[in-house]
């Protein structure tokens, strides 16, 4: 799927990329990355590494409801001939135990998940897997930590918050989009943020600096029940089991009824807000644990930021590694 929004055109793209490089100081001269190849703003991971110095990008590519092989290609591969780095990369369909082998950081990225054990093994000893977002933030389907932890195999989350990085401060921008597309207005809207987790702030300030008024509360219990909503925005760190259960769709529907609920993070009992005409959004429901609105539906400078933020942190620990130096350490969550 071809993302024809125009700030996303690739010149821009580029440039991005070659700002975010230089604010993290990414360096990865000499080292082999296995990362994937995707679409729209997700097609910057591989050439990031490329024009951080990488000698070798293997970009798995695959078709997927973003798009086909030959859309996912096409896209990397124009970045990558503007930015002069399109004989660094090397597009691949699987994850083969002779490539895994030549990584020196593998990203936790969607075609490259899972990391499991059997994966793992076949790292070389001072491979690093970059998370590629924060450390507790974490979904054990993802990587395998016990099969990391045997093989000594380092997982490096970054500082989302690291002033190099700042993902965190699109996080109110990404909450107004999800109210706005499902048309609430946010400006003098009444919001409920129902968080109990270090995106709070960030996302209160981006809704009070678009003209909300808003209580944030960490449960639903904690909820004022005398007041009016015209939104609540669920933004709960996920669990075995669902954030928002049958019983609490019963309050909602009970104290704040018309109000809409916003699914920004964490799985909600969606089938009980339906049997209680309960409005949601989004209208597709996320996979567990994800969020509800992908970084990248506010422009691409988030994933950009966010995809070299977590490059730097791989970079770090490998560094260290190799050198016993802590420089850098400032963008890293160790698991």
């Amino acid at each position: 799927m071809y993302d024809a929004r125009p700030g996303l055109n690739s010149q821009r793209l580029v440039r991005l990329i070659q700002q975010a490089i230089e604010r993290c100081e990414l360096q990865l001269d000499n080292l082999t990355v296995l990362t994937e190849a995707a679409t729209g703003a997700y097609a910057v991971t591989p050439v990031i590494a490329a024009i951080a110095g990488a000698k070798k990008v293997f970009a798995i590519a695959r078709s997927s409801r973003y798009g086909t092989l030959e859309e996912v290609k096409a896209q990397t591969l124009e970045l990558a001939e503007i930015a002069g780095v399109s004989d660094r990369l090397e597009f691949i369909t699987e994850k083969t135990p002779d490539i895994i082998a030549q990584a020196d950081i593998v990203t936790n990225s969607g075609h490259v998940r899972p990391i499991n054990a059997e994966m793992i093994a076949q790292m070389k000893p001072t491979a690093v897997i970059g998370l590629m977002y924060e450390a507790w933030e974490f979904r054990p389907e993802d990587v395998d930590l016990i099969a990391c932890r045997q093989r000594d195999i380092k997982v490096a989350g970054v500082n989302e918050r690291h002033p190099g990085v700042d993902v965190f401060s699109f996080l109110g921008i990404m909450a107004t989009k999800l109210l706005l597309d499902a048309g609430v207005s946010v400006y003098t809207s009444n919001i409920l943020l129902l968080c109990d987790n270090p995106f709070s702030a960030f996302i209160e300030r981006g809704l009070v600096n678009a003209g909300a008024n808003v209580d944030t509360v960490d449960s639903i219990a904690a909820a004022p029940i005398d007041k009016t909503y015209d939104a609540l925005l669920v933004a709960l760190q996920p669990r075995p089991e669902p954030v928002l259960s049958a019983t609490d769709a019963a309050a909602i529907a009970k104290y704040w009824p018309g109000a809409l609920v916003a699914q920004y993070w964490g799985d909600i009992e969606r089938s009980a807000f339906a049997s209680h005409n309960i409005p949601l959004c989004p209208e597709v429901e996320p996979k567990p644990g994800h969020m509800g609105i992908l970084p990248s539906a506010v422009g691409p400078e988030p994933i950009i930021r966010l995809q070299t933020g977590g490059l730097k942190a791989a970079e770090v620990i490998w560094r260290q590694s190799l050198q016993s130096n802590n420089s850098g350490m400032e963008f890293v969550q160790l698991l």
